[in-house]
């Protein structure tokens, strides 16, 4: 793959960065995101699940574990891609949560969340976004200003920034975790 190798001379470094998204939905737009932003761009590394890599019969325990241990221990920066029914998924809801906790094996991630083309503004006003569409885990983390939200964009410079500022922040602001977790997709 041709990549450009974008890295600006202020955030020299590459961060390793799992996003987590709405598989049914969704897919296209975490490849596209990734393609952009971990190939064409070379801005981050991707540490996401790929299709296949977990059998689709796995129980839902031990696909928990494979991504906490092959995936999220290894990413500094989790991105949430919000499409029409994101915050419906307790996996996603799951991997928000474990990014966020710090533990003796694994450090806290940065965390922030985009807007896909497919959300479903309210009254189609691109500028506002409803606190009831997002995971509900994410919106209490930008209420307490460790998490921030954007629009898609696939300018390599703006992506490179919002995944640097999330990384800084992981360390100066203390998430919030207490949202109970999703027993079931809502």
């Amino acid at each position: 793959m041709i990549t450009t190798g974008f890295v600006s001379q202020n955030q020299p470094q590459r961060h390793k960065v799992f996003v987590s998204y709405h598989h049914a939905n969704d897919q296209q737009w975490r490849d596209k995101f990734e393609n952009l932003f971990a190939y064409h761009h070379d801005i981050m590394v991707s540490k996401s699940v790929q299709i296949g890599d977990i059998p689709e019969n796995t129980p839902t325990d031990r696909i928990r574990q494979i991504i906490r241990n092959n995936y999220l221990r290894d990413s500094t920066v989790t991105v949430v891609l919000i499409g029409t029914e994101t915050w419906k998924r307790k996996h996603v809801d799951w991997e928000i949560g474990s990014s966020i906790r710090h533990t003796q094996y694994n450090s806290r991630s940065g965390l922030l969340g985009i807007l896909l083309p497919s959300y479903p503004f309210p009254n189609g006003d691109r500028t506002k976004y409803d606190p009831h569409t997002i995971p509900p885990r994410l919106y209490d983390n930008i209420q307490r200003g460790f998490a921030k939200i954007y629009k898609w964009s696939e300018d390599p410079f703006t992506v490179q920034q919002w995944i640097h500022e999330a990384f800084l922040r992981r360390n100066q602001v203390n998430p919030d975790n207490s949202y109970p977790s999703f027993a079931h997709n809502r």
